[in-house]
This record gives C-alpha cells, structure tokens and sequence, in this order.
C-alpha cells in the first residue's frame, strides 16, 4: 500500500499542534457519516419508487460499499502518484460527479443509474477514507489514537444523525402528501413524480462536494512524513518485525480485518433495515414517548427547513408506524452512535479500551436477540440502542489491528479499509435472507453472528503475537 503513514504505536508529536488538519479531517467525517447514513431512507425510497424487493433493494448498501473493496488497493497507488491533498481533492469530485448522476435517475426512474451513483459516491469516500484513517492516527501522540479517532466519529456520527432527518422530510413527508394528491393517477406516473424528490438533496450535495474540494485545493495540508516518530515505540516494534515479511503475517491483523468486516455489516444492515424491519411489524399504535420524539424532531428539522425555504412537512404519529416515523428512528439509531462516541472520548482516555470493546459486543447480540424475541415497538427500540454499542467500535478496532505493524501499517490500513465490504455484503445477505429465507426476523439472525465474532476479537483475537 502506498499511503505515507506510521504506525499509530510509532507516532508522537508533542511540540507541534495539529489543529487545523484536525478540523478539515472532521469536516470530511462529517461528510461519510451523512453521505452514508442517508443510504437508511434512501433504501424503503427506492423500494417504493422503483418497485423492488427486499433483496433488491438491499443492492443499494452493495453499489455503495462493494467500493471500498474494489478501489481501496487502486487509491493508495493513486495517493502514491498524485499526492495526499491532489487524492483529497480527486475524491470529492468523484463524490460530486455521483451525486449528479441522481438527476438523470430520478428523470428516467432508472434503478440502474441510482445504483451507478451511489457506487461513485462510494469510489470517492473510499479514496478518502484511505488517507483519512490512518492520517488522524498519526496526527498526535500514539496513545491518543483512539480518542483522535472518537473525535472524528462523533462528526461522523453528527451527519449520520441529521442526514436521515432531513431525507425523511424529503422523501417521506412530501412522498405521502403526493400519494394523496396522485391517487386517481396511474401508478407509473405517481412514482415519477415521487422520484423527482431525490434531486434537491443530492443537487445540493454535488455543490457541497464541489465548495469542500475548492477548499482542500487551496489549503496546505502537513505531510505525513514530517510528522515526527517516537524512537522508544520504534525499538520496541523491532522485535515484532523478526521474520515477517507481509502485514498478513500478523494474526491480530487478519483478524482484525474479519473484525472491521462484520463491525461495519452489522451497523449498515441494522440502519438500512430498520424502517422495514418497523414495516414488517405492522405497528398499528405508537407510544406516547415515541410520537412525542418523533414530533418534537420533526419541528426542529422543519425549523431548518424553513431556513433554506423549503416548506414545513409533519409527521403524522396516529396512524402507527411509516416510513417517516421509521426515518427518525434511523436517526435516533445513528445519534447513538455520535453520543457513544461523545461519552467514549473521556473514557478510551481513561479507561481499558479492549474491555470496553468486549462489553458493548456481548450487549448488541443481546440487544439484536431481544428484538428477535420480543414484539412490537420495544423490538425497533433494541435495534436503535445498538447504534450507542456500536460507537466505539471502529476507533478501538482499528488501532488495536494496526498495532506494531511498524513498515507494513501501510498495507495493513488498506486492508482494514478493503474490509468495509461487509458493509454491501451483510445486508446483501440480509436482503437474501429476508426475501428467500422466512422474513427480517431470521434476517436479523446474520447480526447475532456478527457480534459473536466482534466478542471474540475484543476477548482473544486482538492479541499481538
């Protein structure tokens, strides 16, 4: 792999700070959790305006992350030829030119062509996520990786929790009134109309790509290289090298890489499944401390709405559980994760990073059998509490797996990436099993299995050997 990068063990820089780089990493992980988060409204959209199945609808998290596999070998040789800050810019243009592309496909209602925009939206996130990863590891003193790390995901976790917010309104709120009004027309034509709705979100995205790549084109970013390496953690990596010839001679890597595989399935498929999953339970009465957060949301994002002229869109709560309702719940799914990340900063500072790790595993398989188990409401409120167990996952995995890699962090980041692929393929599977193997409640066994492994990693697998 050819990204400039130390190993997180290997780095330190006291005297110097770092803050402006930090920011402008934050504003680009604000950009993939809202970017990626919205794929949770977009997949019951598609279902409808398209009219597909579960499984098909479950190839949209596919076009998006199958990415990460194909392009993250290909980025660091890009990154290696043209640089760092040039790779920044060439990703956010890529992302703007798939944005685009949603314009034709909500002209032509082509499937298709949704799916061709995504898979560029992913393209360029993963020519960032690359360099971005393994740059706010080394960005500061190595036994603050993980807290660096949490930093960042709580950005990501931010644009997570809003995107679903403002794409519910979008999609969903304006969706059903032009139900109402389109009735008496033919089918295929009330769904034209419909699908023109993803254009605005996705218009105004391409610009926001656009704007950010202006900036990083301008900007001076710090090279990695220059950042200065500590001699002590360099002596002690030494033995560690003895015999090795390939990052996949480390065990806790290979491990590592099955384990950021099935960490990023379980929260893509529990996100992207979690309005059908509300569908399937056909909750016909919501609580009141349900209707009351969802209503109270819906005003402050009308509110926001209202800034940018769009016009105010309620939720109706009386009737029970809609796409709607279930895309506030997306978001209260990713709010737990940002508030995760929040809370987590203090405590990978002070506390046992591993042990942490094992506790928030063993709790989301229980939670994920919970909801199996139970009915109703209670069941899609487990699934939301997932999002809080899984906020300190990648920030303790990710360094835990480079960990003394010394030369081969290079090779070793770049499989950790390739890894977000279980984030096409679990839901994928999901999708499979829901549709062919006897619903979304046998579905939702794939993310049991998922965080067994997750518990074994935190337990055994992370050890250095």
């Amino acid at each position: 792999m050819a990204i400039p990068v130390s190993s997180p063990a290997m780095t330190a820089a006291p005297a110097r700070s770092y803050a402006g780089p930090m920011v402008l990493m934050t504003t680009l992980f604000f950009l993939f959790g809202a970017v990626t988060n919205f794929n949770g409204v977009l997949m019951p959209y598609l279902k409808d305006v398209c009219q597909l199945t579960d499984l098909q609808s479950s190839l949209i998290p596919f076009a998006f992350f199958i990415a990460y596999f194909l392009m993250s070998l290909p980025a660091g040789y890009v990154l290696e030829r043209i640089g760092y800050q040039r790779g920044i810019v060439l990703g956010l243009v890529i992302m703007a030119g798939g944005a685009l592309l949603f314009v034709p496909a909500a002209e032509a209602r082509a499937y298709g062509l949704f799916l061709a925009g995504l898979s560029l939206l992913g393209a360029g996130i993963t020519l960032l996520q690359v360099a971005a990863n393994p740059y706010v590891s080394v960005l500061g003193p190595a036994r603050q990786a993980a807290s660096r790390i949490s930093i960042v995901g709580v950005a990501n976790g931010l644009g997570g929790t809003l995107s679903p917010l403002v794409g519910g309104l979008l999609l969903f709120g304006s969706a059903e009134v032009l139900k109402k009004q389109l009735a008496a027309l033919p089918l295929g034509e009330r769904l034209t109309q419909e699908a023109a709705l993803v254009k605005t979100p996705y218009l105004g995205l391409a610009c926001f790509l656009a704007a950010l790549a202006l900036l990083f084109f301008i900007v001076r970013l710090p090279k990695l290289e220059s950042i200065p390496a500590d001699e002590e953690a360099v002596q002690a990596d030494a033995a560690l090298l003895q015999g090795r010839t390939s990052a996949l001679d480390f065990r806790h890597l290979v491990l590592g890489v099955g384990a950021i595989f099935f960490y990023v399935g379980v929260e893509v498929g529990l996100g992207d499944f979690l309005i059908r999953y509300g569908q399937s339970l056909q909750i016909s009465q919501l609580s009141p401390f349900t209707q009351t957060l969802v209503q109270s949301l819906n005003a402050v994002t009308n509110y926001g709405l209202l800034v940018i002229g769009q016009a105010p869109l309620p939720i109706d709560t009386t009737h029970g559980f809609t796409a709607a309702v279930g895309a506030v719940l997306v978001a209260s799914y990713w709010f737990g994760l940002m508030l995760g990340r929040l809370v987590g900063i203090p405590l990978l500072r002070r506390l046992n990073d591993r042990r942490l790790l094992v506790g928030v595993c063993g709790a989301g398989m229980l939670l994920v059998l919970g909801s199996i188990v139970l009915r109703g409401e209670a069941s899609l409120w487990l699934i939301v509490l997932c999002g809080l167990c899984n906020s300190i996952m990648w920030p303790v995995i990710f360094p835990l797996a480079i960990k003394g890699l010394g030369p081969f962090t290079k090779k070793g980041s770049s499989y950790l990436i390739m890894a977000i692929v279980g984030g096409a393929l679990i839901p994928l599977l999901m999708g499979w099993l829901a549709t062919h193997g006897g619903g979304l409640r046998v579905a939702f066994l794939v993310p049991v299995a998922c965080y067994a492994y997750l518990l074994h990693y935190a337990v055994s697998g992370y050890r250095v050997r």
